[in-house]
């Protein structure tokens, strides 16, 4: 019976907080990089392509995991 209690009140979550963040920036980050990446190996078009999809994937990002973080 407590130990039920303790899965149902929960009191840190700090964990869920960092996934939403990692979730949030870490794809577009890693995108941005290979971007560069490629940017410097002279194939231009494919990292302005991966540049855009790491800019649309951080606004999509802002928009659905910052309203799961704002409450809403």
């Amino acid at each position: 019976m407590i130990l039920d209690l303790l899965f149902v009140e929960g009191g840190n979550y700090d964990a869920i907080l960092y996934f939403f963040i990692l979730i949030l920036l870490g794809p577009p980050a890693l995108l941005a990089l290979i971007g560069f990446i490629v940017f410097t190996n002279k194939k231009r078009k494919a990292a302005k392509v991966l540049f855009i999809l790491s800019g649309v994937y951080l606004v999509i990002g802002l928009g659905i995991c910052g309203m799961l973080m704002s409450g809403f």
